[in-house]
């Protein structure tokens, strides 16, 4: 179904997601967070591999039938937020004798993530990178601009 020259330009994809999703894991791994560079890059890259994959059967499947198969693309997007949601929860620790929740951030990390191989799948490559550099503004400088400077 899908020539060489096209796989090769899927892989390519799957690549560019990876490496964006692995400097948000870059920054979450220095933070000392539950999910690092190897689940943000997993994370990315395999929501890019979806949508570039599926995406393309599913159109061909509807043309290729007679009758109307009802195919909606976005049901592709909707699993992947569930499935990257069901990782994340994952990273989500409750502390009991301080009522604290840790891990949060980092589960919304996950969903820039795939949302970034979503972007890279669909060739918005400038939004990919907005949205990479975006998640670091938030998860690294953010906090620092709440706390304020460090009194000494």
């Amino acid at each position: 179904m899908m020539n060489l020259l096209e796989q090769t330009n899927i892989f390519i994809d799957i690549i560019v997601a990876s490496v964006l999703s692995g400097i948000i894991g870059i920054e979450r791994e220095h933070q000392d967070k539950p999910a690092g560079i190897r689940t943000n890059i997993i994370i990315g890259g395999f929501s890019c591999l979806m949508i570039s994959i599926i995406s393309p059967v599913m159109i061909f499947l509807n043309t290729l039938s007679g009758e109307n198969l009802s195919v909606d693309p976005l049901r592709i997007i909707n699993a992947l937020i569930l499935g990257v949601s069901f990782v994340g929860g994952g990273t989500i620790i409750k502390i009991s004798e301080r009522q604290q929740v840790k891990g949060l951030t980092t589960a919304a990390t996950l969903l820039y993530s795939s949302g970034i191989g979503i972007c890279v799948a669909l060739h918005l490559y400038i939004l990919a990178i907005g949205l990479t550099l975006l998640t670091i503004l938030i998860n690294h400088l953010l906090p620092r601009i709440i706390k304020g400077p460090k009194q000494e």
